[in-house]
């Protein structure tokens, strides 16, 4: 078996740049989908609902666009053409979002802005899990690490950039922040403008400096024992390789459905839980100034945890390589689930800060470390399929706390958003203790 190349740094960084600008239409999206939303008219126990659909499209995208990128050979390789399907969809969704009251005369509102929160989420999932089959395709095993941490790193950059892109408009650019009730302020319409640019532009820089292997190379990188081409099969082959998955991924699914709980229940409720909890706002107060500071506010804690993961992906390959990449993980996790726990104490607004500082560490972990465990335990020909099936983990749970959490928040909270933010930390300490039950191949 011949070894794969080792990749310069600087290859790794153009391998995962487009990762640049789905992050930060990504962190726009989860910063401020609930916002828009509310302003054209939906409750708070109604979010979760909204955001449904676009786990529930990503359950079955990604396993289907997994098997077509591993079967696909165009002039633009494997991956790539999906990455760029994907990003000009995710853009598209990207400018129509804030401006559904365009179509007002078709649909309300609110529905149209719910469309297009499908769109975008389906489109960065397109994109998304090719570049982690495109990591696992091209690094040798010792250096997979690495390139999931570089990748975490552009995606902290990415969004510190998203989440932060309304708050500096306003505060440092002097756009309105502001508009009449049911209307989107200014600084968001503008924030996904540029998102959208910088997607479609951070892509076509990975699509046009990054080359893939071939059938014929990826045979001379597999084991002697390993079939060098995988018999033709239909699409349905999807089940038999869902049944025949791999023990560290079944493993790892347990992990990733409390990580990704946890992560949904945050996206979703942050803005209202802060604006009720901190702020003292009512639940049905979205259009006052005080309610856009809430949610521009919300940006920059965002913005905070998505800059210390980039910053903590840095330390990532020496931490794992010093105790493991499971008990850096667990530890990460444990971190993360106390930052969330702690917001619910927090006294104003600043100290927020420091419980992002937490998320923060928690998601550079959740971007890299599992995706570093599963590639060595996966067929090199099968690569995009099982990255698309190990995205079931991620968007099930996402999907549960869609039909669930509002009504918890509603039922057993009281209606307080807060203690969302609370179930999400400890959803987090309950992954980390289901790390110590993985196996890691390469560890070991």
């Amino acid at each position: 078996m011949k070894a794969k190349p080792r990749l310069s740094i600087w290859q790794i960084i153009s391998m995962s740049f487009g990762f640049l600008g789905i992050q930060m239409g990504f962190a726009l999206q989860n910063a401020n989908a609930s916002r828009i939303l509310q302003i054209f008219g939906a409750d708070v126990h109604e979010l979760g609902w909204f955001w449904i659909v676009a786990p529930l499209t990503g359950l079955f995208v990604q396993p289907i666009i997994g098997y077509y990128s591993d079967k696909t050979w165009t002039r633009l390789g494997r991956r790539r053409p999906f990455f760029l399907i994907g990003a000009i969809l995710a853009s598209v969704g990207l400018i129509l979002m804030p401006n559904a009251e365009m179509f007002t005369s078709i649909l309300p509102a609110l529905w149209v802005g719910a469309g297009m929160l499908t769109i975008m989420d389906a489109s960065f999932n397109i994109a998304m899990e090719p570049f982690r089959a495109l990591v696992a395709d091209k690094l040798p095993s010792d250096q997979r690490t690495l390139g999931f941490s570089v990748q975490t790193i552009i995606i902290g950059v990415g969004a510190v950039i998203g989440s932060g892109l309304p708050y500096v408009l306003t505060n440092w650019v002097g756009i309105s922040n502001t508009a009449a009730e049911g209307s989107i302020p200014l600084n968001l319409l503008l924030s996904f403008v540029i998102g959208a640019g910088v997607l479609l532009a951070s892509i076509l820089i990975t699509v046009f400096t990054t080359s893939e292997y071939s059938d014929e190379e990826i045979a001379e990188f597999e084991p002697e024992d390993e079939p060098s081409k995988i018999k033709e099969e239909s699409i349905l082959s999807i089940f038999t390789d869902f049944k025949n998955m791999p023990t560290t991924m079944k493993q790892l699914s347990f992990v990733q459905f409390f990580s990704w709980f946890g992560l949904f229940g945050m996206w979703v409720f942050t803005t209202p839980a802060i604006a009720h909890h901190i702020y003292g706002l009512s639940l049905s107060d979205t259009s006052s100034t005080t309610y856009q500071n809430a949610g521009d506010w919300v940006g920059v804690l965002f913005l905070v945890y998505n800059a210390v993961s980039a910053i903590y992906a840095f330390f990532l390959p020496a931490i794992a390589k010093k105790i493991g990449r499971k008990r850096t993980h667990s530890l990460s996790l444990v971190v993360g689930g106390l930052g969330l726990l702690s917001m619910y104490i927090a006294p104003n607004e600043n100290w927020l800060l420091v419980s992002m500082v937490g998320v923060g560490i928690a998601w550079a972990s959740i971007l890299a470390m599992p995706y570093a465990i599963l590639a060595g335990s996966i067929p090199a020909r099968k690569m995009g399929v099982y990255m698309g099936i190990f995205n079931f983990f991620i968007v099930l749970p996402q999907i549960i706390n869609a039909i669930i959490g509002g009504p918890i928040v509603n039922l057993f909270y009281g209606g307080n958003p807060i203690y969302a933010l609370v179930t999400s930390g400890v959803s987090f300490l309950i992954a980390a203790v289901l790390v110590s039950k993985v196996k890691d191949d390469d560890d070991e």
